[in-house]
């Protein structure tokens, strides 16, 4: 791929340095690099203001975030071959720490291809490109998955609003293979009924895989309320974990149609109710109902996707863990997660404390949960570092 010169601003190439690969628009020396010369997606080499050689990246002219960096070895810049090395890579970490082939294979900057997620169910591939630049490597990536993988389908689940940022279309396309309307997914050894064409994200939420692993010792002989269920994962985990009574809850009908048919497909269908409807709707009618649930599991989507979300976004984390808090039976088990990159670890637990605080209850953090290994983080952008889950005993007043 032809590739043109990215020159930084002088002082401006330490983070690069440092192992960081996003460059932003005020960095760049827009007089030896004028951003109107290129054109989004193009290849660039990197260099610093006294022109030695960072790097090989792609550019979006167009973006405050302008260029990524994707090789600092002059011998290999972007291309299928480098696609295919860094898929293997990732590959090796993934078949050495999972039983089963249902993972995510890619995770953008974590696995060295920003712009880039791959998850793998078995033999189906389902690819999502959320910048330019790999979205003109589009038929190298799935050309590199081919040849590393042998899939029986790829799909591109292109429709993360994501693109919208980067000037591209959102879509879903079936790139090779046929892709069933149902796929299932393994999980600790129960399996879950999914859709591939349209269920959230990718289809399933594997950063989770781990906490909910976790879950599992909490959870023999108790009343379980699992809120933003989605297909249900935690709770009926949970139920085969032995729980008593599982309650889902969900705003999506077809959502709840899923938990039904896992629960039935794993044996559980006895244990699992669900209930549709808003979370916090749906936690003050149970509070006017005087139910208690020995263990609460919270895992809501993103409240705040932009830093100018943070204050409003908080407060959401707050009422919900209070609500949420005030449902759990004396020493009880929360467990509350937020994949708000925004929000930091501490500023979650904070707001949990508040909700103990103002339920008049006392909160023992437990255990701390991140994203599981197939979602590595990049230790250089703590952006890649978004999943945290608390798990917390919830007593009576001390």
């Amino acid at each position: 791929m032809d590739t043109s010169a990215l020159y930084l601003k002088k002082h401006h190439d330490q983070r690069l340095r440092g192992g960081h690969c996003w460059i932003y628009s005020n960095e760049i020396d827009i007089q030896r690099s004028p951003l109107k010369a290129f054109q989004p997606g193009d290849a660039v080499e990197i260099f610093d203001s006294s022109e030695k050689w960072l790097g090989y990246g792609y550019i979006n002219p167009n973006t405050l975030l302008t260029a990524r960096v994707v090789s600092r070895d002059r011998d290999h810049p972007l291309s299928r071959a480098l696609l295919v090395h860094r898929i293997n890579i990732a590959l090796g970490l993934r078949q050495r720490l999972y039983p089963t082939p249902h993972y995510r294979l890619l995770f953008g900057e974590g696995d060295g291809l920003p712009g880039l997620v791959v998850d793998r169910f078995e033999d189906l591939l389902v690819v999502q490109i959320t910048t330019v630049g790999m979205e003109r490597m589009r038929e190298e990536i799935i050309a590199a998955l081919d040849k590393t993988l042998h899939p029986s389908a790829i799909l591109l689940r292109n429709d993360t609003p994501a693109r919208a940022m980067e000037g591209l279309e959102r879509s879903v396309e079936v790139a090779l293979g046929t892709v069933p309307d149902q796929v299932t997914v393994q999980e600790h050894g129960l399996y879950f009924q999914l859709s591939p064409h349209s269920g959230q994200k990718t289809g399933w939420f594997f950063d989770q895989a781990a906490n909910r692993q976790r879950m599992h010792r909490f959870a023999p002989g108790k009343r379980v309320l699992d809120l933003f269920c989605y297909l249900g994962a935690w709770g009926i985990q949970a139920a085969a974990q032995g729980a008593s009574e599982v309650l889902c809850v969900d705003s999506s009908a077809s959502a709840l149609e899923g938990v039904v048919r896992n629960a039935h497909n794993n044996g559980v269908a006895e244990q699992v109710q669900t209930l549709q409807g808003d979370a916090f709707e749906v936690l003050k009618e149970l509070r006017g109902e005087r139910r208690k649930f020995d263990l609460v599991l919270v895992d809501p989507p993103a409240f705040i996707k932009k830093r100018k979300d943070l204050r409003q976004g908080t407060i959401a984390y707050r009422r919900l863990n209070q609500l949420a808090m005030q449902l759990v039976e004396r020493d009880g088990i929360l467990i509350s997660s937020s994949c708000s990159h925004h929000l930091e670890e501490a500023a979650l637990l904070g707001e949990c404390q508040q909700a103990a605080r103002h339920t008049d209850r006392f909160a023992q953090l437990l255990e701390r949960g991140q994203q599981g290994p197939d979602h590595p983080i990049h230790p250089a952008i703590p952006e890649s570092a978004y999943l945290k889950s608390l798990t917390l005993r919830v007593l009576g007043r001390m």
